[in-house]
């Protein structure tokens, strides 16, 4: 009768232990076990790589949005300027009331009146689109991307003496700070003879990057009271453009924003203008997942050719024992160690791999980069600088699991096929 033991004793972890050191002559480990053990190395080092550029993507992307943008901007649906006029103005007149009230709500960080406008950018023989923000230099200064630039020029307390441009627009021009440029709208003076051009000369007196290649090539910021008069805003605004403290929960605030508003608000979150590529992100994100799963169930099949190697090897081993007394189970349990060992070293050398990947992303595009000969990252395409990876303790942890559970549950099979075989057949032909 078979003796009984606590399952997964020492001896057990013994014996399979002993099995996949063992020389191939002697059937041990085989080809396909090294096989699948890089196998899901690979595998798991290529999802957790994955998912940490994803997370990493998006962070920096929804970083360069809530940092360079508002949050939540503010709205006034079309009113009539004056009762029985028929003239229709989309003008915040109040806009020192409401952004007062809406800075009263708690969880508002901040909340800005904004005249916004295009215009054309020149400086010699050269000219660029420019979207205006008007902005007084406090509120300016309440934007992270644009206050708290790593490759600024100049200096922004001096932005109420000029205005202030993005990088990849003033590499364009050819400007740096000091340089007058013309700023034009066709929108300007309003004359007898109708609406003309309206032409005026800013010096431009700070330069910051955003981190979004977009932003740094159109955005320009004007001194707010400026504004008002280049794109005929006098006593109103065209938004207001609120940050809040939890941008991911923005739809927490946007009932408290409109009652504070009024009648006729309307609203546009950071979330609404993005909502495409971020449904976009999380689709692939989803797609990625899957596809790299299922790489490493296939790495993870090869351990069962492997396992199905050494039970036909270890035939004579089983039998003997079974004799002396081992039970189907504590037989189950040595081959299901042998698989579930493969399963393990694998899947940690892969995290291992993977997290050195993530850690050191930029060495990686670096190194691409070489062997491209050039920028493999286009920032015009991306929309932001470089690439970067941000690990997610719950990302390494689905891609641990994912590897672990299946070699355990392939492992299964072969194991249970060792513990059925019969001893005495096992030790007829030895």
């Amino acid at each position: 009768m078979a003796a009984r033991t606590a399952p997964f004793s020492r001896f057990e972890f013994m014996i399979a232990w002993r099995y996949l050191r063992a020389r191939r002559a002697e059937g041990g480990v085989s080809v396909m076990t090294w096989i699948s053990l890089i196998g899901i190395a690979l595998g798991v080092a290529a999802l957790i790589a994955t998912l940490a550029v994803r997370a990493g993507f998006r962070a920096e992307f929804v970083s360069t949005i809530v940092g360079s943008n508002p949050q939540i901007t503010v709205y006034s649906a079309p009113m009539e300027v004056a009762e029985g006029s028929g003239v229709y103005s989309k003008l915040i007149r109040d806009y020192a009331e409401r952004t007062e009230r809406i800075k009263a709500i708690p969880g508002v960080v901040s909340a800005a009146p904004a005249v916004r406008g295009q215009a054309m950018v020149s400086f010699g023989d050269r000219s660029n689109v420019a979207d205006v923000y008007g902005l007084a230099l406090s509120d300016l200064k309440n934007i992270p991307n644009i206050a708290h630039s790593d490759d600024a020029q100049g200096d922004i307390d001096n932005y109420g003496e000029g205005i202030a441009i993005g990088i990849g627009m003033a590499r364009d021009l050819g400007v740096t700070v000091g340089d007058t440029v013309k700023v034009i709208s066709p929108n300007g003076a309003k004359t007898p003879s109708g609406t003309s051009p309206r032409v005026n000369a800013y010096k431009v007196s700070y330069v910051f990057s955003a981190g979004r290649y977009d932003i740094d090539q159109t955005r320009l910021y004007m001194p707010f009271k400026e504004a008002q008069g280049f794109f005929n805003r006098e006593g109103g605004v065209d938004e207001i453009d609120v940050d809040v403290a939890d941008p991911e929960g923005i739809a927490d605030w946007e009932p408290a924003i409109m009652d504070a508003s009024g009648k006729g608000t309307l609203l546009w979150t950071w979330k609404d203008a993005s909502s495409s590529f971020l449904r976009a992100l999380s689709v692939e994100d989803n797609v990625m997942f899957i596809i790299l799963s299922i790489l490493v169930l296939i790495a993870s099949m090869n351990i069962t050719s492997g396992l199905i190697m050494l039970v036909k090897n270890k035939g004579r081993d089983i039998g003997i024992l079974r004799t002396m007394g081992l039970s189907e189970g504590s037989i189950l349990r040595v081959f299901f160690l042998c698989g579930a060992f493969t399963g393990v070293i694998g899947t940690l050398a892969g995290l291992a791999i993977g997290v050195l990947f993530a850690v050191n992303i930029d060495h990686v595009m670096g190194f691409v980069n070489w062997l491209n000969g050039g920028d493999a990252w286009d920032p015009s395409i991306r929309g932001i600088y470089h690439l970067p990876a941000k690990l997610q303790p719950w990302d390494v942890t689905k891609a641990v699991a994912l590897s672990l559970t299946l070699s355990f549950i392939v492992t299964i099979f072969p194991a249970r096929r060792a513990a059925r075989m019969n001893p005495v057949e096992a030790l007829r032909y030895e």
